[in-house]
């Protein structure tokens, strides 16, 4: 079975980190793209951040450059998001995609992954 689970979510405040997590199992890791998107309250899903688990290039959406750092740890099937200066428009539920490196074309869109996490709830407070 297919399962994508996230944790690490929680509440800190303006300027605070947090790590969070995306545990996969079912598939195979090795050969994918592993993606982080989040969704605010009366926002669009915005992809954030996406790793290949193949070759280790990474992309980064330009709210989120060089505060967060996406990273693959192959052996444990699990990436992580270095979360650093936290804002408050950083609120959202985050969610772990993933997707075959070999059909993935465009790895900040929503549709070109297949599987799914349930999310992961950050809330910055200001």
């Amino acid at each position: 079975e297919v399962q994508l689970v996230e944790s690490g979510g929680g509440l800190v405040q303006t300027g605070g980190s947090l790590r969070l997590s995306c545990a996969a199992s079912g598939f195979p890791f090795d050969d994918y793209a592993i993606a982080w998107f989040r969704q605010a309250p009366g926002k669009e899903r915005e992809g954030i951040s996406c790793i290949s688990t193949t070759d280790g290039s990474t992309y980064y959406a330009d709210s989120v450059k060089g505060r967060f750092t996406i990273s693959s740890d192959n052996a444990k099937n699990t990436v992580h998001l270095q979360m650093n200066s936290l804002k408050p428009e950083d609120t959202a539920v985050y969610y772990c995609a993933a997707g075959s490196w070999d059909t993935v074309r465009l790895v900040n869109l929503a549709q070109e992954y297949d599987y799914w996490g349930q999310g992961t709830q950050v809330t910055v407070s200001s």
